[in-house]
């Protein structure tokens, strides 16, 4: 996927959101958010400290909401029921990127094997672009009147992923003995495929979060918020060693991220 593609469309979808909402008269918040992303991947040994420290990049999301307890076309609140009070729809793109590397005993073992390990790189790069519901469990409308300052919410949705993964070793091209580690590479004898793909692709990704908002002013928010991304594919880094004769990593990615950010009220 070229990037005009991906932007156009984003465009599209933007368009289609504000005719939506002209439509049916909601008003509108917009956002930008930052911060690290933690990537649970193939590279490194699972539950290791350092795979999990080591393995972090940065991410940006732009984000839309429509909020459904105020209505743009009268500047006035909607009709006072449970779901427009504690609910909101966001739409976000979202980009990161994460530089990987193998953390371990293996990888930490003074022979040839743990060289070709600590040897071994990548890089995750993953745009996405979809919707989560979220369900705030004070009142929107006594939020945004000031009734309180700090306002907790929770999310769930699903995002379409496309990735582009990066891998290359500091001794030379992979897929040989010499610069790739042994069970990484294929073995008809126990119907071992490569487990080493840097190939783009696509997938999904089921999104859950937890954070809060601080009311700044009349039409601004600052935001904090933990994300769990769940990809449906294990190959988003472009690596993959679950298979026969290779059972390590039996999950696919995924990928923790902590965003702080900035959310302004269109109307």
């Amino acid at each position: 996927m070229k990037i005009k593609d991906i932007l156009l469309g984003l465009a599209l979808l933007l368009v289609s959101l504000q005719t939506t909402n002209a439509q049916l008269g909601f008003s509108q918040e917009i956002g930008v958010a930052v911060g690290p992303v933690a990537f649970f991947s193939d590279f490194g040994q699972r539950y290791d400290i350092q795979t999990n420290t080591h393995n972090s990049g940065l991410g940006i999301g732009l984000l839309h909401y429509i909020n459904f307890a105020y209505r743009a076309d009268c500047n006035c609140y909607t009709r006072d029921k449970y779901f427009n009070d504690h609910f909101k729809l966001r739409t976000e793109a979202d980009y990161h990127a994460t530089n990987l590397d193998f953390f371990g005993d293996d990888a930490e073992s003074n022979t040839f094997q743990g060289a070709k390990l600590r040897a071994q790189h990548g890089k995750a790069k993953v745009f996405e672009i979809g919707s989560s519901l979220e369900y705030w469990p004070l009142s929107i409308r006594s939020f945004q009147a000031n009734g309180y300052r700090l306002a907790p919410f929770i999310s769930a949705g699903v995002h379409y992923v496309y990735y582009t993964p990066e891998v290359y070793s500091d001794l030379g091209p992979l897929g040989s003995p010499s610069t790739t580690f042994n069970s990484f590479l294929p073995d008809p004898t126990v119907g071992r495929e490569a487990s080493i793909v840097p190939e783009d692709g696509s997938t999904y990704a089921i999104v859950g979060g937890l954070g809060a908002r601080y009311k700044l002013g009349p039409l601004s928010d600052l935001i904090f918020e933990g994300r769990w991304h769940y990809y449906g594919s294990d190959w988003v880094e472009g690596f993959s060693p679950q298979q026969p004769g290779n059972p390590d990593n039996r999950a696919n990615d995924w990928i923790f991220w902590i965003r702080f950010g900035y959310i302004y009220y269109l109307e």
